[in-house]
């Protein structure tokens, strides 16, 4: 009997242990389903969660310009600030400043347009002198080259059969060198001036085809015929590239945002001046001198004739100003490009 009892009993502590087992196994299985299910229905965390807003980045400063302004375009046959009264031009015509396109009144100092490119109206435009990948600036030059007391001469309007060999002999008695700006028939006509003064180191300058104060008003086509056909002729005149054009000046000093345009796209500097010497009026040498005198300085820009007219007052003049000029101590530069 007692035997039967502890049977039993250790037959009902089996059984319960293994119910509890059971039970605990449900229980563990039930919470995992549950967990599982809890975990598919709720929102993923990054889908559902609002974006960080970046922060804004600081303005970037204001860049400084990339160039100093244009120089101010020359008023005509005189300094860079002064306009000119109206008078008696190099052959007889009106004397004008510069004027707006079109219009035929002043034009504003510092304004400033783009033209189209192209070649010459009438004929092919000579390719411009390789001078590497430099940019010729647009705006006009009132600098020289060399640095102190130093000048640049220019010589406008030839050359001339009569006059241009007498300057020449003044400037190679002084070992002076200048820079001769030319009009294209006139360079047409004389390719051994042109060559000569070449050979003596002095530079060639376009100065149009017809001479035109009043280029300014008139088309781009016309305005490209002067410049580029003159340029065309003065090359043709020099005969090879060892005496490539330099510069472009405007008869009168009519330039505008389009003439200047033109000429640097093509490799020629719009080429100003400091100092008008006025010697086109004829007014005698010792005027001429005074003249000079009155507005040369250091680094100045010399505008003289060697052409369209009667030029002894300016041999005369010439010879005595290189005098003085010796005397003083300045040498002789060239505009800068």
């Amino acid at each position: 009997m007692a035997l039967t009892t502890r049977a039993t009993r250790a037959l009902g502590a089996v059984a319960a242990v293994t119910l509890a087992g059971a039970t605990l196994a449900a229980c563990g299985t039930e919470h995992m389903m549950r967990s599982a299910g809890a975990a598919a229905s709720a929102p993923s965390a990054r889908a559902t969660a609002p974006a960080t807003p970046s922060t804004p980045s600081a303005p970037s400063a204001p860049s400084a310009p990339s160039s100093a302004p244009a120089a101010t375009p020359s008023t005509g046959h005189g300094t860079p600030s002064r306009t000119p009264a109206a008078g008696t031009g190099h052959h007889g015509s009106a004397h004008h400043g510069p004027t707006a396109p079109g219009t035929g009144r002043p034009q504003a100092p510092g304004h400033s347009t783009d033209a189209p490119r192209g070649t010459a109206a009438h004929g092919t435009a000579v390719q411009a002198p390789d001078r590497g990948t430099a940019v010729t600036a647009r705006s006009i030059q009132h600098g020289v080259e060399a640095p102190g007391r130093s000048v640049a001469l220019t010589f406008d309007d030839g050359p001339d059969p009569e006059w241009t060999p007498k300057v020449l002999a003044v400037l190679a008695r002084h070992h002076a060198k200048a820079t001769f700006c030319e009009i294209g028939p006139n360079a047409r006509a004389h390719p051994d001036l042109v060559r000569r003064i070449a050979a003596a180191g002095h530079r060639l300058c376009d100065h149009s085809v017809h001479h035109d104060e009043a280029q300014s008003g008139k088309s781009e086509e016309y305005n490209r015929h002067e410049i580029l056909d003159a340029r065309n002729e003065i090359s043709r005149a020099a005969g090879s590239g060892d005496a490539p054009l330099w510069y472009y000046r405007a008869p009168g000093g009519d330039f505008s945002p389009a003439i200047r345009a033109i000429a640097a796209d093509h490799g020629l500097r719009p080429l100003g001046w400091t100092v008008d010497s006025d010697d086109w009026r004829r007014p005698g040498a010792d005027a001429i001198l005074a003249t000079v005198n009155r507005e040369l300085k250091p680094g100045a820009i010399v505008l003289m004739h060697d052409g369209g007219g009667d030029r002894s007052q300016t041999v005369q003049a010439l010879e005595t100003l290189l005098d003085r000029l010796d005397a003083a101590g300045y040498t002789y530069t060239f505009p800068q490009r």
